[in-house]
């Protein structure tokens, strides 16, 4: 049976023909809001072979910066992930991350390149609830706070119907790794950036298969600099050198381990602790006394050390016997110089355009902050 391509997408519940969209805005037949506009405009000039184009970086680490990506390497990143995965004419794609950004724009040249059918809805925590009950999908990329919102809502069965789920642009944190392991569709967990065309490397988070470590994929050059940070070469990079902030464990020419952000590495009396380990302990210690908070740990200024490990836990400050328990397994855990010395409960973290956990904004709006107790742990 031969399978029928598509000759439109769907976004926000609307049709527009491809051959509307080449035209796009001459053969408008009603208004589309600014999201819309957008979208369309990128379609637009995918299907008329423009050859470059610009995007902003997401901004997690540092400030946006506007980089330009020519289409062979767009083309090529599709081509591999299409490949790995299977992807191809008739299957259907859910598309509900920010298409302002490379996740989501990713999402679109994949499903034009490999001739997928396209369900675009504008991105907020339940994507599956601005498309009808009964729309299936095969394909679907998520931020964490989407897949959590999905699993959450009783939305298992309507994922394990799809053949591959992405998730990506922040951590998967460990109670959301735990949820997603009753899936039965394979679950991955991207590594990559705006300068590599979105994701690089693979992990899988669920079923027999399931790794601590990425896979990167085929025709991708990796490696590691002096400071142990990964670098990239391929196609996707339109084969110029990425060097990355990302320290890892090079296990092979083909995966490595993740440890943490080289900026996010703190210096306390000369002893380089790494954030995120610091971070993985701290959620787990979290949900172990039966809290689900986010958190996220970072160098403060300190006369003595240089600087001191201090933990940010979103929300109210804990009850005393709370923290209580908490200082005892992050004792149990860390190392001495690893603990941190202080707790400070912030009521809400500042986030990027595309959802991820904006740290120097988060750190930035708290201010000037109180000298650490006694105990050294409540702020």
């Amino acid at each position: 049976m031969t399978t029928a391509l598509p000759t439109s997408l769907l976004l926000n519940g609307r049709e527009f023909t491809y051959e509307a969209i080449r035209q796009y805005p001459a053969m408008l037949d009603a208004p589309v809001n600014g999201y819309e506009a957008r979208v369309l405009d990128f379609v637009r000039q995918w299907l008329n072979g423009v050859q470059e184009f610009g995007l902003r970086t997401s901004g997690s680490t540092g400030a946006p910066q506007l980089i330009q990506l020519r289409r062979r390497q767009l083309e090529a990143s599709a081509r591999r992930t299409g490949d790995f995965f299977d992807l191809g004419p008739g299957d259907r794609a859910l598309v509900c991350l920010n298409c302002e950004y490379i996740g989501g724009l990713m999402m679109l040249v994949r499903g034009l390149e490999r001739q997928m059918h396209l369900t675009i809805v504008e991105p907020q925590a339940d994507p599956l609830a601005l498309v009808p009950a009964d729309a299936a999908f095969d394909f679907a990329a998520f931020v964490p706070l989407q897949l959590r919102t999905l699993l959450d809502g009783g939305q298992t069965p309507r994922l394990n119907r799809m053949k591959t789920i992405l998730v990506g642009g922040a951590t998967v944190e460990t109670s959301l790794q735990k949820a997603i392991q009753p899936l039965t569709v394979p679950v991955y967990h991207t590594y990559g950036m705006t300068e590599t065309c979105s994701h690089v490397a693979l992990r899988r988070l669920n079923g027999a298969d399931a790794s601590q470590s990425y896979r990167v994929l085929t025709g991708i050059a990796a490696g590691v600099d002096a400071r142990g940070c990964l670098t990239l070469r391929g196609d996707v990079t339109d084969d110029q050198l990425i060097v990355t902030n990302d320290r890892v464990n090079l296990l092979d020419a083909h995966s490595f381990e993740w440890l943490g952000r080289a900026d996010f590495t703190i210096n306390s009396g000369g002893v380089k602790v790494q954030a995120e380990k610091v971070e993985l302990v701290l959620e787990v210690a979290l949900a172990e006394i039966g809290l689900s908070r986010r958190c996220f740990v970072a160098g403060r200024p300190d006369e003595r050390l240089g600087e001191q490990v201090t933990a940010y836990v979103e929300g109210p400050a804990l009850s005393a016997g709370q923290e209580k328990q908490l200082q005892a397994l992050l004792q149990e855990r860390l190392s001495k110089y690893e603990q941190p010395r202080q707790l400070v409960y912030v009521p809400g973290f500042r986030t990027t355009a595309t959802g991820k956990l904006d740290r120097p904004a988060t750190l930035r709006g708290l201010g000037p902050l109180p000298l650490p107790t006694q105990g050294g742990r409540r702020s």
